[in-house]
């Protein structure tokens, strides 16, 4: 028996973690937990010193001193405020109008809107929680399918995850290692064509099943001409303003996710504030929100860096490489075998919880197979959006469940995020197929050839360097 637990203590420490969440315990304890019991194990039977777990003293220094991770509580109390501001409703209500005269024009207003508020909060809960209250009652009122509208809520909401200033690609970035900047940047393509695939998606909806998305009877249409450019008008200036603080500043290079994240902060008060709903109930809910949502990710990100230390050494880092390394087909083996692991992995853990455990897992044996790990992070990021829509777990789905009237059942919620789910699997597909879709935006890193450099330092005039002539014909004398 102990020869086999030795041998086998990576698989064994990887089942206990399993058996922890299927019970439902928390995960940050969770991870703590299983690692210093299999780390204690592996002290007993000689798999590692006891010096070993001295490190954990540093892992830990590291998470609480890393500045990336600041950008985690100013993008979720941006978003907090957001929510509150009033922006969200002149978006939806001027884009409403405006497409409103076409078969599914609430529904292009909700996609449209979901992006922008994306583009500014990073947060699936302000999104959708904003657009369930708002656009939920008056889609319902001139006559939407309620799993239509429920699901394209959800789902227009979920575009937070892949596009910036999204704190999944924060997250993934911290976790393999590269810039955030470069992780936004591959997200960009991404996240236009995932609109554009929802976006089809109901043009195709209005020809297939026009009942279920009407255009707005005339007396609904209430802005027209002026009035409704104005509408719009004022609710895009400040997300453009916004979107130039968090991401134009980022993409520049004067300010780092962190900087910029604080400057969103400031322009979401201030926003709040230009609508006059800036108060201390707000300010202190915002805050509230931020304080728990920032402690549950630090806390399993300890948890994480507990297990994972503990993990490496008794050689779960080989173990997992050489699983994933000796798949059958190569690269796309490989591919098709994470994604199909990610997304059932979804049904059960959030996207902290994804990216903080089975990343760090995945990404050696991805940087050995000669992936680009910018890619392979935003490949990730957009299979990851698929936790929020799972039934029943998706949390996006339980944000509408909250704000949804007693008429709407569960099934019908449930049942209508079905085709959002299957549109996000077809946009992994298409960034397996057309890598180019993520790097098209990202420089290309200059190699360096020693032989090169060595070479054209010899022709420089005036530079010799040939090793000197040693000439042995009068050795020195010893005196």
């Amino acid at each position: 028996m102990i020869h086999f637990v030795t041998h086998n203590m990576a698989p064994l420490m990887f089942a206990g973690l399993i058996l922890f969440m299927v019970i439902g315990y928390p995960a940050a304890f969770s991870l703590a937990a299983t690692g210093l019991f299999f780390g204690l194990i592996g002290i007993e039977l000689g798999l590692i010193r006891a010096d070993f777990l001295g490190n954990l003293t540093y892992q830990l220094f590291a998470v609480v001193s890393n500045d990336l991770l600041l950008a985690i509580p100013f993008f979720t109390l941006m978003g907090a405020i957001l929510e509150r501001s009033g922006l969200a409703e002149d978006l939806i209500e001027g884009f409403g109008q405006l497409f409103g005269p076409m078969r599914g024009g609430l529904s292009y207003a909700v996609i449209l809107v979901g992006a922008v508020l994306g583009a500014i909060t990073g947060t699936v809960a302000a999104s959708v929680i904003a657009m369930g209250i708002i656009a939920l009652p008056v889609m319902m009122r001139y006559g939407y399918s309620a799993r239509h509208a429920t699901g394209v809520i959800a789902a227009s909401g979920t575009i937070t995850q892949l596009i910036p200033p999204s704190l999944v690609l924060v997250v993934l970035a911290d976790q393999l290692g590269k810039s955030v900047g470069d992780m936004y940047l591959g997200a960009i393509g991404p996240s236009f064509i995932q609109i554009a695939l929802f976006a089809a998606y109901v043009a195709l909806l209005s020809l297939v099943r026009p009942q279920d998305i009407p255009a707005l009877p005339p007396e609904a249409r209430v802005l027209r001409g002026w009035p409704l450019i104005w509408r719009c008008t004022r609710g895009m200036v400040p997300s453009i303003v916004l979107i130039f603080l968090v991401l134009g500043t980022i993409f520049m290079g004067l300010a780092t996710p962190t900087e910029a994240g604080a400057m969103g902060v400031v322009g979401s008060f201030v926003l709040a504030w230009l609508n006059g709903r800036l108060t201390w109930e707000m300010t202190y809910q915002g805050m509230s929100s931020t304080m728990r949502i920032t402690a549950m990710v630090v806390f399993i990100l300890i948890g994480a860096r507990v297990f994972s230390l503990v993990f490496q050494g008794v050689g779960g880092k080989e173990w997992i490489e050489g699983l994933l390394l000796s798949l059958p087909g190569g690269v796309i083996g490989f591919l098709i075998f994470v994604n199909i692991f990610v997304f059932v992995i979804a049904f059960f853990l959030d996207f902290f919880e994804i990216a903080f455990i089975i990343i760090p897992l995945l990404a050696p044996a991805a940087e050995r197979l000669g992936i680009d790990l910018i890619w392979f992070g935003v490949l990730i990021g957009a299979n990851i959006q698929t936790s929020f829509m799972h039934p029943p777990f998706g949390f996006a789905l339980f944000y509408v469940r909250a704000i949804a009237p007693p008429s709407i059942k569960s099934s019908d919620i449930y049942l209508g995020a079905i085709p959002w789910v299957i549109l996000q699997v077809i946009l992994v597909a298409i960034l397996i197929a057309f890598p180019k879709t993520v790097t098209f935006m990202l420089q290309p890193t200059a190699k360096l050839d020693p032989s090169k450099v060595e070479q054209q330092l010899q022709n420089l005039p005036g530079l010799d360097f040939s090793p000197p002539a040693l000439d042995f014909s009068d050795p020195p004398k010893i005196r």
